[in-house]
């Protein structure tokens, strides 16, 4: 394999995984809009987990494929994990309540520890590869690939959503504990 073809095989896995995590974010922003469900506090803090870990994988479709890229999307993984957990934790008790519709037999907080997981371990795989941080450069998105471009497209659109729809629900102040509506609509 030459270094170019090594180039767009890892920038192309990387946008692999910014799809995967737009699916994520995707299905979150549909049981909110089509179910009326309002994430809680601690689901907007998961997804700003997504979006950090989307962060480093467009900065590796962008910039190529680096070390510290790799670990903001191990640090943000964490991050939403721990946050998950804590999501997890507070429902864990028999009789107390928990939060939104179950997915597959699963909560959603469930399914996003499951997934940070996943994308630590499999992060750490893949920055283990060192042939991908030789001769990296910027490529501007008029030479990405096609799936890089959808893969950009996609991330920066769901991440505008997901900060207009985080923004409807709490306005400028605090997010209520359990929200009923959007403060959007209600003012």
């Amino acid at each position: 394999m030459t270094n170019s073809s090594e180039t767009y095989l890892f920038r192309n896995l990387n946008a692999l995984g910014t799809l995967a995590v737009s699916a994520v974010l995707i299905t979150a922003l549909y049981d909110q809009f089509a179910s009326g469900d309002l994430p809680c506090p601690l689901c907007l803090l998961q997804r700003v987990g997504f979006v950090a870990v989307m962060s480093g994988l467009v900065l590796n479709i962008v910039k190529g494929p680096k070390a510290d890229h790799y670990s903001i999307m191990i640090i943000a993984a964490f991050f939403g994990a721990a946050v998950s957990l804590r999501q997890v934790s507070l429902h864990v008790i028999p009789g107390t309540s928990t939060y939104g519709d179950p997915f597959l037999g699963l909560h959603y907080y469930t399914w996003a520890f499951i997934v940070f997981s996943m994308i630590i371990l499999g992060t750490a795989i893949i920055a283990a590869y060192s042939t991908q941080y030789h001769k990296q450069r910027y490529i501007a998105f008029s030479d990405q690939t096609a799936l890089c471009k959808i893969a950009l497209v996609i991330a920066f659109s769901i991440v505008a959503v997901c900060a207009i729809a985080a923004f409807a629900e709490c306005g400028p102040g605090v997010c209520p504990e359990d929200p009923k509506n959007y403060w959007l609509l209600k003012n």
